[in-house]
C-alpha cells in the first residue's frame, strides 16, 4: 500500500531531524526527500511530519515509523528462510539504559550477526515509552509490563553500590552519610530522570530524605561516574561490575558498607517481529546472566495479549 522509499524518506526525516540530513542518509536530494514525503502524506490523507528544528513525527507519522519498522524485520526473517536472496543487514533500533551499553550489552550485539544498530540511549525507568510509541523494536527497561502487542523477559537485576573515594568521604562524611551531610555533599547525576541516588539516599536514611535535596554535577556518562568518583568530585550510585576493581584496591569505597540496590531489568519486545529478533534476543539473555544478578523468573516470558 505504501512506497518504501516514501516510508524511509519519513523514517529519515524523524530520526535525523531534518531534509538535509535525511537526503544525505539516502544518498538522494532534499527536493526529492520533500517530493516523497509529500506524496506519502497525499496517500495516508494525514501530515505526518512536523516541520521545524528538528523536524518530528506526528503520531499517524510514528505509526507508520513503526510500520516501516515490522517490514523491514519481516523481510529479513523471509530472506533467512530463503537463502537464496542474499538478505541485507537490517537496521534495528532499540532502546538501552547507558549502564547496560557499558556493562554488559555490548557483546550481545557484537555476537549478533545480520543487524545494524541504532541505539537510542535512555534511562531504564522511560525507555519503555520508546517502544510504547512505536520508535523502537525493542527495549532494556524497569517495567515488565504491561504493553499491549509486547512480549517481557526478566533478565536479572543490575547491581549498584553508592561510591566515593576515600578522600571524599573523609571531607563531607566525616560525620557519617546522614541528611545533614548529603545535603551538602555533591553527587553525581546522569540526568534529570536519574532516580537511583534519590532511591537510594531514602532506603538509608528514611522518609525525610524525600525531602532532602543534595547538589549534583550532571555527567551523561557511565564511565564519567566512576572517573568523577575516583577523582573525589562526588559520590554515585556505580554498577557494581564497574566500581568492583575500585573498591578492592581501595581507590574507591562504599559509602555505606554492603548497601547494594539492585534494578530489575526486563528485555520487551513486539510479538510481531519477535521471530526477526530471536538472534539478539538470545543473545541479550546470555550476555544478562553472565553479568546481572539473578532475579525472579529469569528465564520466564511474560505475554501481554492485544
Amino acid at each position: 500500500m505504501f512506497d518504501p522509499a516514501q516510508l524511509a524518506a519519513l523514517v529519515a526525516v524523524h530520526r535525523r531531524g531534518s531534509f538535509d540530513l535525511a537526503a544525505a542518509e539516502l544518498h538522494v536530494t532534499p527536493s526529492a526527500i520533500s517530493q516523497r514525503l509529500k506524496a506519502l502524506e497525499e496517500t495516508a490523507g494525514a501530515l505526518l511530519i512536523r516541520r521545524g528544528q528538528p523536524c518530528t513525527a506526528t503520531p499517524a507519522g510514528l505509526r507508520l515509523i513503526r510500520h516501516h519498522d515490522e517490514l523491514t524485520l519481516l523481510e529479513r526473517t523471509l530472506a533467512t528462510d530463503l537463502p537464496w536472496l542474499s538478505p541485507r543487514p537490517a537496521t534495528l533500533r532499540i532502546a538501552v539504559n547507558a549502564d547496560s551499553l557499558a556493562t554488559w550489552v555490548i557483546p550481545a550485539l557484537a555476537a549478533t550477526d545480520g543487524f545494524l544498530f541504532d541505539l537510542v540511549i535512555d534511562d531504564q525507568d522511560v525507555s519503555q515509552d520508546w517502544l510504547k510509541r512505536g520508535e523502537v523494536a525493542a527495549a532494556i527497561t524497569a517495567h515488565p509490563g504491561p504493553l499491549q502487542g509486547c512480549d517481557t523477559i526478566p533478565l536479572g537485576s543490575l547491581r549498584y553500590r553508592a561510591t566515593a573515594s576515600p578522600a571524599y568521604m573523609a571531607r563531607w562524611m566525616a560525620q557519617g552519610v546522614t541528611a545533614a551531610t548529603l545535603a551538602a555533599a555533591p553527587a553525581l547525576r546522569f540526568s534529570d530522570k536519574d532516580r537511583l541516588q534519590d532511591i537510594w539516599v531514602e532506603q538509608q536514611i528514611g522518609a525525610k530524605a524525600k525531602r532532602a535535596a543534595f547538589p549534583s554535577h550532571r555527567l551523561a556518562s557511565s564511565q564519567a561516574f566512576v572517573d568523577g568518583c575516583l577523582a573525589g568530585l562526588g559520590w554515585a550510585m556505580n554498577p557494581e561490575v564497574l566500581a568492583a576493581p575500585y573498591l578492592a584496591s581501595g581507590a574507591l569505597v562504599e559509602m555505606v558498607p554492603d548497601t547494594p540496590l539492585d534494578v530489575a531489568l526486563h528485555w520487551q519486545f513486539s510479538r510481531l517481529t519477535a521471530p526477526a529478533l530471536a538472534p539478539l534476543t538470545r543473545e541479550i539473555r546470555a550476555a544478562a546472566a553472565r553479568v546481572l544478578v539473578a532475579g525472579w523468573g529469569g528465564s520466564q516470558l511474560v505475554r501481554f495479549f492485544c
